[in-house]
């Protein structure tokens, strides 16, 4: 019996067969992926739309960059975690874990009474979150091939982009006719359903760990990534900056950490992050591109809606429409450029031309005004989508096409990772020089009307889209000139990253994709036709000469293993 025919029959514990990868059953796993992903990405999309009438009922102003950074800190940190534990012991368990995480943290936003609880139980949501985005990624390269994985990352992008308008506007309607807890409610009956059809559909093998878990690399990788985070945190905090000893505090415990981390690693017999995938030029490139991006990206998007309520003049629900073009350009090109990678094999162009858009869009967006037409906004938005469209799920599947595929988790989380500590580093700075700009402006505006200072610190600490309307003439169009100069100047800052991401898109080689799902190399199950044929084979009047014959029979699968180029 050949090794992938023993392994198909290891994959499904108490089974006499194996685990067939049929078409059916591959779109029955997807959907139980799009689920996981959906949950995920609209609330990181929700939030955003609801923060200015968030961090106005809870009072935290010049904190709201905390609702995000805490996010996004606790997914980073788990992403290499799951990545990892996944390859060893399995995805399915970690997939359930992950949506019960997540939807339990929801609640506790939703019945959050102060800023900071507030912020401990969206660390607690990123910890589920992160785990989402990771494994069904992963799980996406176990089943389906490099060759073809293209026409299903295209729609796992295409929820992203979904979310990204779908999150605004029901945050918007909330806002708007209920409260801000209910874009935290939303998520329980979403994520009892995600959980369900989780349990039901995602059939994969379990494992069992032969190497001992390398926890002190978790250790130090989750040390590294929060110093790195406070460490630009506090530095482009008013109340401290980058003179603060606090500030160089955090910057010396990073470098201690990542330099001992390495040395960990070097060292460990299964790392949490291989050091060899930093000798693998074509996984080092696609990375690098994620990391740049993320920084400008996450910063341009978490702070997009605000800007469309306050300094427009917008509701809720209004900004959350004004998102749909953004979507329309990310679904678009995410689909379209999923679909013909997997017909011609190339992925080279995508990442070049999505960064060129990128780049246009946020040049674009540095002259917005309160004055700015709302349709222009609009053109600005779906240039932005439809960049990123064609950058976000094509690296992804670079990086997973070059390692072999018994690490495949490890590659998507340590891409998604990287992506990830460039989103939370431009967040934290960004919405930091965002925040620090309105306080003072906003501080101005409050004391230029005839208030006392600490009347205008604690009128600016509460001010919401509700309030604004409710303000005077003249305060009214302080404010929202206040919003516009102190977010516009930080797409400025944000350019730089982009042209760094075009000059690394042009040096991304060309590979030959694989022909082979990572199951299937791994000896875990069959695939292709091969499956199909086994399955037709056992539903037939021979059941038992199909189930004991076919599997000997697979030197297909075997030499596929042998051309697979990772």
């Amino acid at each position: 019996m050949t090794a992938t025919a023993q392994g198909s029959r290891r994959a499904r514990p108490g089974s006499d067969g194996p685990l067939l990868l049929t078409q059916r059953r591959i779109w029955i796993i997807f959907s139980a992926l799009i689920a996981g992903m959906l949950l995920s990405s609209l609330d990181q999309t929700i939030v955003s739309t609801a923060m200015p009438t968030i961090v106005g009922d809870l009072g935290g102003v010049a904190h709201q960059a905390w609702i995000t950074t805490g996010y996004l800190l606790a997914s980073t940190i788990v992403m290499p975690i799951y990545g990892k534990f996944g390859d060893v012991i399995g995805r399915r368990n970690l997939f359930l874990v992950a949506i019960a995480l997540f939807t339990l943290a929801s609640l506790g936003c939703a019945v959050s009474t102060d800023f900071w609880q507030f912020v401990v139980f969206r660390a607690l949501q990123g910890l589920g979150g992160g785990g989402l985005m990771i494994l069904s990624q992963a799980i996406i390269a176990d089943i389906v091939p490099a060759s073809e994985r293209g026409k299903y990352l295209g729609p796992l992008g295409a929820i992203f982009g979904l979310s990204a308008v779908g999150g605004p506007l029901l945050g918007g309607f909330f806002v708007d006719h209920l409260t801000w807890h209910w874009a935290f409610w939303i998520n329980i009956p979403v994520g009892i359903a995600a959980f369900t059809v989780a349990w039901f559909a995602l059939t994969l093998p379990s494992k069992k760990a032969s190497r001992r878990v390398d926890g002190l690399g978790v250790l130090l990788l989750s040390a590294t990534t929060a110093c790195l985070v406070f460490f630009t945190e506090s530095g482009g905090n008013r109340d401290h900056g980058w003179g603060a000893p606090e500030t160089w505090a955090w910057g010396a415990g990073f470098l201690v950490a990542a330099a001992l981390f390495v040395f960990v690693e070097s060292r460990a017999e299964d790392p949490i992050i291989p050091l060899s995938f930093f000798r693998n030029r074509t996984f080092v490139t696609a990375t690098a591109i994620g990391f740049v991006l993320g920084v400008g990206m996450f910063a341009a998007i978490g702070f997009v809606p605000t800007f469309l309520q306050m300094a427009s003049g917008t509701s809720a629900a209004v900004s959350g429409l004004l998102m749909l073009p953004m979507m329309a350009g990310l679904m678009g090109t995410s689909i379209l450029s999923g679909t013909l990678i997997t017909k011609t094999g190339k992925y080279r162009m995508f990442p070049i031309v999505g960064t060129v858009l990128v780049g246009l869009a946020m040049l674009s967006m540095t002259t917005l005004a309160a004055s700015t037409p709302i349709w222009l906004i609009c053109v600005y938005l779906f240039v932005f989508g439809a960049g990123l469209g064609l950058i976000m799920q094509v690296v992804v599947l670079v990086a997973q096409n070059a390692v072999p595929p018994e690490q495949v988790g490890t590659a998507t989380s340590t891409n998604n990772y990287f992506r990830e500590v460039g989103a939370s580093l431009g967040v934290a700075v960004f919405g930091a020089l965002f925040t620090s700009r309105l306080t003072d402006a906003l501080r101005d505006v409050f004391t230029s009307a005839g208030g006392s200072a600490s009347d205008a610190a604690s009128a600016s600490a509460s001010i919401d889209p509700t309030a604004l309307a409710e303000l005077p003439q003249t305060i009214q169009d302080g404010i929202v000139n206040a919003y516009a100069d102190s977010l516009a100047p930080v797409f400025w800052y944000l350019l730089p990253f982009i042209a760094v991401a075009l000059v690394l898109a042009l040096f991304i080689p060309q590979m030959r994709l694989a022909d082979v799902a990572g199951m299937v190399a791994r000896g875990e199950a069959v695939g292709g036709a091969e499956a199909d044929e086994l399955e037709r084979a056992q539903r037939g009047p021979a059941v038992p000469a199909a189930a004991d014959a076919p599997a000997p029979a697979s030197p297909t699968g075997a030499e596929r293993d042998g051309r697979d180029p990772a």
